[in-house]
């Protein structure tokens, strides 16, 4: 699926990732967790083609995307749910799902993708026609996510769905990202509340100055107290 492999990525001459690598195998749900201001959001959008990468490699089902151009991601199959959901407000829930379905193979699959995506956010059905700037802030990175699945990925990149939103509404959000997982698609996922992260993923990787510092299956590395202290935020047991 995807190889990351000993990336670097620089912010004009300053360095913000290097030597960084990670996997996601097929089907994986893998988080990446850190400090804020540890590379975490630079490391995703590498993956989704926003950032150039300066040294090493990248490979997705087998072909070197180092070097692709950003806008040919989506179409080999990687899809980004951005912080911040970055929506088209003034337009409505239904165009800016229609928005995430123009490469070829989704377009042809546009109808199916999208019952699929109300399914998963039942109250989307009844705001279609809502401007997506009317919804709830929960609402829209329903619409976000929604969004990205219509391009029909095979990975789906998330960066802090969670950030703002209410503990209800975050329970709801993971539920549904472990149902698309669990419906076969890949997901790696960036987000700063750590113990759900980890309790939602089989594996994770810890970032902390640009580096991966940590690595390993999610509810080991949650059980290191060395880990929960320096990196997580978190209190030992």
């Amino acid at each position: 699926m995807l190889e990351v492999s000993a990336i670097s990525v620089h912010y004009g001459a300053a360095p913000a990732l290097w030597d960084v690598s990670l996997q996601v195998g097929d089907g994986e749900l893998v988080c990446v967790v850190g400090p804020n201001g540890a590379g975490k959001a630079t490391l995703i959008n590498a993956i989704a083609g926003m950032h150039r990468v300066r040294a090493g490699q990248m490979h997705f089902n087998g072909r070197d995307i180092t070097q692709l151009p950003s806008h040919r991601f989506c179409d080999a199959g990687i899809a980004i749910v951005p912080e911040g959901r970055r929506l088209f407000t003034q337009m409505s829930v239904l165009d800016n799902l229609v928005l995430g379905s123009f490469i070829g193979r989704a377009k042809a699959r546009r109808k199916d993708t999208l019952e699929r995506v109300l399914e998963l956010f039942p109250v989307m059905k009844i705001k279609l026609r809502q401007q997506a700037g009317s919804l709830s802030g929960g609402q829209q990175q329903m619409v976000a996510i929604g969004r990205a699945l219509m391009a029909c990925p095979d990975l789906l990149l998330l960066d802090e769905p969670s950030l703002g939103l209410s503990p209800l509404v975050v329970h709801d959000m993971f539920r549904a990202i472990r149902k698309v997982n669990a419906q076969g698609t890949s997901v790696l996922l960036v987000e700063q509340n750590v113990a759900m992260a980890m309790a939602l993923a089989q594996r994770a990787y810890v970032v902390e100055e640009g580096r991966i510092v940590a690595e390993g299956p999610a509810d080991e590395l949650l059980r290191q107290p060395e880990i929960q202290r320096a990196y997580l935020g978190l209190e030992a047991a």
